[in-house]
């Protein structure tokens, strides 16, 4: 195959930056433009690219949110050294944030050759883009009964148990198409968690997994295919467009529910399917 031009890395890296924290699948929507730029989308070469520029994604996460992860990371190490700052709520939300992690590292790496092979498949991409659309109106729905309840929790009563529960559902986002905030978010309104809340841990989240994912991506990088330069580019690009959509979904999720989204992924899901039938796209 040819090389990776600087113009797809562009656009490969508008789509993971835009993607990334929206409820609609980075590695759906990636997978779906791989193909029509012209890419095997199995091929790890290409796999290993979008990987790694999501460290993009990351660094605008850390940019975005340094403030509060410099306060999870104190409270965390002064819970550790003082058993009497540990009922702080910081302190509980950086070890939530941290078991939480734990539970897409082991099955991301156990399952990786599924991840990156057949899973790699647009009719993977359009079945979980319609059925995780089922799983978040159902989100919405008990978040909904929960404020009607006027038992809905927020920042500060995030327990480790939710980390884990939510940590355990994020291992979902691993099929294409699921969507990892979309699975996060969704963990928490169930819980019972405030969407921006439920917005933030998903971001938090994300931190050590996608890093994780991206730098042992990195050993996989063809030069031959995706050169360091296209390699920057796609990063950089991810990292801007990444702090853009970071800082609109906060808004967005204050005052809409995630059910806006749904509505898309149906219709893309439903799209990518016709598609496929008709033979106008191939599933890899």
């Amino acid at each position: 195959m040819s090389g990776l031009s600087y113009l797809d890395s562009v656009v490969l890296g508008v789509v993971e930056g835009l993607t990334e924290f929206l409820p609609v699948s980075s590695t759906g929507h990636l997978t779906i433009a791989e193909k029509l730029l012209g890419y095997e989308v199995d091929n790890k070469a290409i796999t290993s690219f979008t990987a790694v520029i999501q460290i993009g994604a990351i660094i605008a996460t850390f940019v975005y949110f340094w403030r509060k992860i410099v306060t999870l990371l104190g409270a965390w190490v002064r819970g550790l050294a003082n058993k009497d700052t540990r009922a702080n709520h910081d302190y509980q939300l950086a070890w939530a944030v941290i078991v939480g992690s734990i539970p897409v590292g082991i099955v991301g790496f156990l399952a990786k050759d599924l991840v990156s092979g057949s899973l790699r498949s647009l009719w993977v991409v359009a079945g979980s883009l319609i059925l995780w659309s089922g799983a978040m109106w159902w989100a919405e729905r008990e978040h909904s009964r929960r404020a009607a309840e006027g038992t809905v929790r927020d920042e500060h009563d995030i327990t480790i148990k939710d980390g884990v529960i939510i940590g355990l559902v994020q291992c979902l986002a691993l099929i294409p198409g699921v969507s990892r905030s979309g699975a996060t978010i969704s963990a928490g309104l169930v819980r019972g968690l405030d969407r921006v809340t439920a917005t933030n841990l998903s971001f938090f989240m994300a931190i050590p997994a996608l890093t994780a994912a991206g730098l042992y991506e990195l050993k996989d990088v063809d030069t031959k295919v995706v050169g360091w330069g296209q390699l920057g580019v796609g990063t950089l690009v991810s990292f801007v467009v990444a702090f853009a959509s970071i800082a609109w979904l906060l808004r967005f999720v204050r005052n809409h529910p995630i059910t806006v989204f749904v509505s898309y992924r149906v219709v893309l899901g439903v799209a990518l399917i016709v598609a496929l039938g008709a033979g106008w796209l191939s599933a890899t």
